[in-house]
């Protein structure tokens, strides 16, 4: 078996190799250490490397499991973990100046959890500066590009993750998403994620322990790798006061289930929003796979009235709360629209605070009644393809202005709103061979629903026109002998 064909094998199959004898781990983490090694230069996906300690995990690893260990679900997988997560020894900058050179003495809970699961760290993924806004660029490593089209960008602020995944140089990486981190750039480079229930994959350290807007979560490159890695990363902790008592183990299961007289509504604009052509293009030819799984698919929303506002309200209070207390002359390192958003949060009184509360109250009242009728919304993930990596953010969509850097991400973050669980997942390409991600809401901490539906559908999208195995175009830029995993490797960037 070639190795590109192994860089593209599901984690589920390699973990199951790993496991059966057939892989080593040691084997499976120099087989994408030299993968990275062929693409990321051209991408600068993976922003932080440690070939050594990963070599020495995987060596330890294998040692293990010849002693007859008990081997967790991830056992031997090469995972890299998102900059904005703390890794102890591992430089982790957030994507920016004010820590470019920052190494942590602690490893954050996701990280510790994969790890016992028995996945192996190579790395970090490039964000945009502090994870703000959904285009990954930052003064520290600059910006990561679309395997698809280099000249546009991967999203955020989950965009190396997802690159990373797209090209074959992880099989899984972790995530975080406040208003589509992880739903924009899976839509954007033809992978998944899943944004989690609040709680579900518990967060420590935190600053905001009580909040539900930003949450951690799984990207993989198919639906079932997703609930695997979700397996790893879910269940309590009694230091996050939001995590839920379901153990990870949960989502370990089969996720068959029959779909057949099911409703869903579905969405074209979430009542007005305006969304590019090309994506409503995509999203209509889909449409015809909930049928073939017999669902009723009816046109319907909720009200969304009130979310714009409540969303970008709470999401500076958020800032405020987490930037306020930076040292004197920081913010000449921070870019413009991160300090807006903090200016924007300073600004705020407590009734502009109690107001949002109380708008996001009734949205979330509206959406809970429509989804008594229907288990599932559908929705476009993100209301433009993957714009030029030159533009910062979409300045208008269908000649109608955005009034920030966020504006054009209203698709993802009126669901973050509501609490409730959405995964992104690959629907189609434009006629152009940029990919559209098709957004899954499902009910009220029905994670688990939402995955089962997921997973149904990608059957039905890979039979109909193989979009979930579709690769970039990334195999002609990497030298043949590189790509046997025999060529000599080129410098591996180490922290």
């Amino acid at each position: 078996m070639s190795a590109t064909v192994l860089h593209y094998q599901s984690a589920a199959e390699l973990a199951g190799r790993v496991r059966a004898g057939e892989l080593s781990a040691r084997e499976l983490v120099e087989l994408h250490l030299d993968r990275i090694e062929a693409i990321n230069p051209k991408l600068n996906a993976i922003v932080t490397l440690v070939p050594e300690r990963a070599l020495a995990w995987a060596a330890e690893a294998d040692e293990y499991q010849a002693r007859g260990g008990t081997l967790g679900p991830l056992h031997g997988l090469p995972v890299a973990h998102k900059d904005l997560v703390m890794t102890e020894g591992i430089r982790s900058t957030s994507g920016s100046k004010l820590l470019a050179d920052h190494v942590p003495n602690h490893d954050d809970l996701i990280v510790q959890r994969l790890r016992a699961a028995g996945a192996i760290t190579l790395g970090k993924t490039n964000v945009p500066e502090f994870g703000a806004g959904s285009q990954t660029y930052n003064e520290v490593f600059g910006e990561t590009l679309n395997p698809w089209d280099s000249a546009r960008t991967c999203g955020g602020s989950s965009g190396g993750a997802a690159v990373a995944l797209a090209t074959g140089m992880v099989p899984i990486a972790d995530g975080s998403d406040m208003g589509g981190s992880l739903r924009n750039p899976a839509s954007f480079c033809n992978v998944v994620g899943l944004r989690p229930s609040p709680g579900r994959v518990p967060i420590y350290p935190s600053r905001s322990p009580w909040s539900p807007l930003s949450v951690l979560g799984p990207m993989a490159r198919t639906v079932e790798d997703t609930a695997l890695l979700l397996s790893a990363m879910a269940g309590p902790d009694p230091r996050a006061p939001l995590s839920l008592a379901t153990p990870g183990d949960a989502f370990a299961r089969p996720l068959d289930r029959d779909f057949r007289g099911v409703r869903v509504a579905w969405s074209r604009n979430l009542g007005g929003l305006p969304v590019d052509p090309q994506v409503t293009s995509v999203l209509e030819a889909g449409r015809s796979a909930f049928a073939e799984l017999g669902c009723e698919v009816e046109d319907a929303e909720p009200d969304w009235s009130g979310a714009d506002e409540a969303f970008k309200i709470l999401r500076a209070w958020e800032f405020a709360q987490s930037f306020a207390a930076l040292p004197e002359g920081a913010r000449s390192f921070l870019k413009d629209t991160l300090i807006w958003n903090i200016d924007q949060g300073l600004a705020l009184s407590a009734p502009d605070v109690a107001r949002a509360e109380n708008l996001r109250g009734r949205v979330y009242r509206r959406v809970r009644v429509l989804m008594e009728d229907y288990p599932f919304m559908v929705l476009p993930v993100s209301q433009v393809p993957p714009f030029p990596v030159s533009t910062r953010y979409p300045e208008s969509i269908g000649g109608v202005a955005m009034e920030t850097y966020i504006d054009w991400m209203k698709s993802a973050y009126y669901v973050t709103l509501t609490g409730h669980p959405a995964i992104s997942m690959p629907c189609g390409f434009t006629e152009s061979g940029l990919p559209v991600g098709i957004q899954i809401v499902g009910r009220w901490q029905d994670d688990w629903g939402v995955l089962q539906f997921a997973r149904a559908l990608e059957r039905v999208f890979e039979s109909q026109h193989g979009v979930f195995s579709t690769r970039p175009p990334v195999e002609a830029v990497i030298p043949e002998e590189v790509e046997r995993g025999s060529g000599p490797a080129t410098k591996r960037r180490s922290a």
